[in-house]
């Protein structure tokens, strides 16, 4: 297969989807874009997405020089499904536009991390989907952790998106890391492998 071929990594919030996709990355010598990055550039001062969101939300998320309040969005989106599914309905767009172009020329498997693959319907851009697995406890206990916010917190953050078990259950993969990473890297690898075996 000529082109590049997008292995879309998801999970949930705390799942470890991230340290994943950074090993199998290193692993295997793949490229690797991150959506989250992809975002944060679109929400930069004169970017689409901060141009998007300037025309619909309130000046109070932004800063006197322009930029963004990105900790008071976070905040807001969490708290508002409404605003919440307004914002993605904005820059999930913009952000598949740009993950198509920086692509569109790379030959052979890209991993491309996005937290929110099957929210934004976005199964169709990849060649094959994977979902890193934590159970809802792990997740929150580890958000509190690395975000050093409170349970009630982290748990609104983790109910904001689709259950993991759904997404598993959508997934081509699945790998486990609610125990320990070695055993999650193990599986990392042996996918890694399959997966070239089955599309070089």
């Amino acid at each position: 297969m000529s082109g590049s071929h997008l292995i879309g990594i998801t999970g949930g919030i705390g799942s470890g989807k991230s340290c994943v996709s950074r090993f199998w990355a290193a692993y295997a010598r793949l490229p690797r874009i991150d959506i989250d990055q992809v975002c944060r550039e679109l929400l930069e001062v004169e970017m689409p997405g901060w141009l998007a969101l300037k025309a619909c939300v309130d000046e109070s998320f932004f800063r006197p020089d322009g930029r963004l309040r990105r900790s008071v969005l976070r905040s807001a989106i969490f708290a508002d499904d409404g605003m919440r599914l307004q914002v993605d309905k904005l820059i999930h767009p913009l952000a598949l536009d740009l993950l198509r172009r920086r692509t569109k020329d790379i030959e052979g498997p890209v991993l491309v991390d996005v937290p929110l693959l099957f929210e934004a319907g976005w199964e169709d851009a990849f060649l094959r989907t994977v979902v890193v697995y934590a159970d809802r406890l792990t997740c929150c206990r580890r958000v509190c952790g690395r975000d050093n916010v409170p349970p009630d917190e982290a748990a609104k953050a983790v109910s904001a998106q689709m259950a993991i078990g759904e997404k598993a259950m959508r997934a081509d993969h699945v790998i486990d890391n609610r125990n320990c990473w070695l055993l999650t890297r193990m599986q990392t690898a042996h996918l890694a492998g399959w997966l070239e075996c089955h599309f070089a």
